[in-house]
This record gives C-alpha cells, sequence and structure tokens, in this order.
C-alpha cells in the first residue's frame, strides 16, 4: 500500500496521534494543531484513508464527486481538504458522520460551507442539536450550529449514497458505541469504514452509554463485519492502523469476554463499585488497558450497558 504525505505542519506521526485516542478524544485545547499531519493511505479503486489527529476518514472519489466518512476537528479541516485536493480536484458531495462526537464531526461545518451534504442517522442530528454530556466524566459538550448538522438523515436499516458512479452502502446499528452509529461499505473497493464501533489500537474502547451505547450493540455489529469482511477488505476503523478482518476477530473476543464476566456479576446483584473491586477483567487490563484508570472504565462502560434496559 502507497501512503502519501500531505498538507502537513511538522510533529505528530499517525502513532503518535492515534495512540492519544483511547478512551475518548482529548479536549482541543491540548493539542497543537501546527504540528499534526494528515497521512494518506491509498486502499486501492480511487478509496483512500486519512489519518491525522481524531476519527480516521475514508475518501471514495467518483467520476463527478468525492463521498467522504468522517471529518475530524475543525481546526484540522484546512490540511484535510489539501490532503484530499492532492488526491482529486472534485468536490465532497457527501459527508457521512459515524457517530456524533466531536473528533469525527468537528468539520462538518467547514465542509458544509463548501457545499457537501453531511449525512448520518437522525439520532445523530439531535444529539448535535441539543448537545451531550459524557457518562463518565460529566463533561458538557455545547450544541453544534445548525450549520455544522447533518441535513440527510436516516432512520434505521440501510441506505445508499452515489457519487459519480461509487456507492456507500450506509447502516445503522443500534446501541452500540452510541445510539446513532452507522457503518460504511465501498463494496467496489472492499473497503468498510466502522466509526468508534471497532479500533485498531488493541485497546478498551468507550461505549458511551449515557448517550445510548451498549455493548451488545458493539457485539452485534462485530458479527455483521465478520459477515460483510472477507481476508481481502481493508478496514478503516475509528482509531489506529488500518485493520483486517483478524482485528474485528480479536476486537470481539475482547467485548465477548467482557460482557460475559461482567453480566455474570450484575445478574448475580452486584454492584459497580463491588464490580470494579472484584476486578473481573484483570487479565484483559493487562493487554488492552493503557492504565488502571482506563481499565475502570471500561468496566464501567460495560457495567452500564446492563442498567440501559
Amino acid at each position: 500500500m502507497k501512503i502519501v504525505f500531505a498538507a502537513l505542519g511538522l510533529g505528530l506521526t499517525i502513532g503518535a496521534a492515534q495512540a492519544q485516542q483511547t478512551t475518548a478524544p482529548p479536549a482541543p485545547p491540548l493539542i497543537d494543531w501546527e504540528k499534526v499531519q494528515i497521512q494518506t493511505i491509498d486502499l486501492g479503486n480511487n478509496t483512500y484513508m486519512l489519518a491525522g489527529q481524531g476519527g480516521n476518514i475514508t475518501i471514495a472519489v467518483g467520476s463527478d464527486g468525492i463521498i467522504m466518512v468522517d471529518s475530524q476537528f475543525a481546526p484540522l479541516s484546512d490540511k484535510i481538504k489539501a490532503a484530499i485536493k492532492a488526491i482529486s480536484p472534485l468536490p465532497v458531495k457527501y459527508l457521512v458522520n459515524t457517530h456524533f462526537h466531536g473528533d469525527h464531526t468537528g468539520g462538518n461545518t467547514n465542509f458544509a460551507k463548501d457545499g457537501a451534504t453531511v449525512v448520518a442517522h437522525d439520532n445523530i442530528r439531535v444529539r448535535l442539536a441539543a448537545g451531550t454530556v459524557s457518562g463518565l466524566t460529566g463533561q458538557m459538550v455545547p450544541p453544534v450550529p445548525a450549520e455544522g448538522l447533518p441535513k440527510q438523515t436516516y432512520y434505521g436499516g440501510s441506505v445508499t449514497l452515489e457519487a459519480g458512479g461509487r456507492k456507500a452502502q450506509l447502516t445503522h446499528v443500534a446501541n452500540a458505541h452510541t445510539d446513532g452509529d452507522t457503518w460504511v461499505y465501498f463494496a467496489d473497493a472492499n473497503v468498510l469504514a466502522t466509526g468508534d464501533t471497532v479500533n485498531n489500537l488493541k485497546r478498551y474502547q468507550t461505549i458511551d452509554y449515557r448517550n445510548g451505547g451498549d455493548v451488545r450493540g458493539m457485539i452485534r455489529v462485530a458479527d455483521a463485519y465478520l459477515k460483510v469482511a472477507n481476508d481481502a477488505t481493508k478496514v478503516v476503523v475509528g482509531h489506529g492502523p488500518l485493520a483486517a478482518k483478524k482485528d474485528i476477530e480479536e476486537f470481539r473476543a475482547m467485548l465477548v469476554t467482557s460482557h460475559d464476566r461482567i453480566k455474570k456479576l450484575f445478574d448475580e446483584g452486584k454492584s459497580e463499585e463491588e464490580v470494579l473491586a472484584l476486578k473481573p477483567l484483570a487479565d484483559l487490563d493487562a493487554t488492552w488497558a493503557n492504565n488502571p484508570q482506563h481499565a475502570a472504565a471500561h468496566t464501567r462502560n460495560v457495567y452500564n450497558s446492563f442498567k440501559r434496559f
């Protein structure tokens, strides 16, 4: 695979930038935007992955326009646009949001101003318009201005977008990373974009239970990916390097173990604090957690999945 470097400042590499993206995106003031690089990975058949700071981006170039999946943070939009121009002079026709978190939707307004139609599950529009609160930290995220909201939404199942002969199948999965997740499949390139329902950092992923996330949905969507993917599928995950089917299998196995052990304790009537004290995922924590706080956050995320219903 060819890697092209475009729209660069000095500084962060893909590994360093994305190593920070393990439980939640860092607050924008902590990021030195001038040092962020945008890396372009050629996936074949006029399809590309852009990696910088925030969620990975997928670009599919058609004969008269581009389908883009996710947009990272707003301060990076000019660098991202330059990286896209290095691929193709065509405009972005559609910008798909995989979920509402700001490291994936921050550039919405900047691309919409250029004429892109932002497309998402309707729950993303609702949450961006209302503002949100983190279940783990209580951090409040203010509402997004109207120009940054999705203008084309859907409610369930699958829909197809088309730009110059390129087709993107968008599919909603209920209650996985959030309650508005969309995954995107480009069949002609055998490229799957998962958003934050999967990462390839070999680390625990946030399950945003306060905003509809649920470990059971995370497992369901992993199962869906394994039905779609084959050994040649290129998987653009939310964070981390380009993945393959085997990486999804490994991630799913971690989720299933987490689900089974914590669900057993939940069903026994143990409280969240009692479950934390028992450390039921100690063996997983040794490899999947960055630190004790990250391990505890994952246990809390899974436990609170079962409190939803």
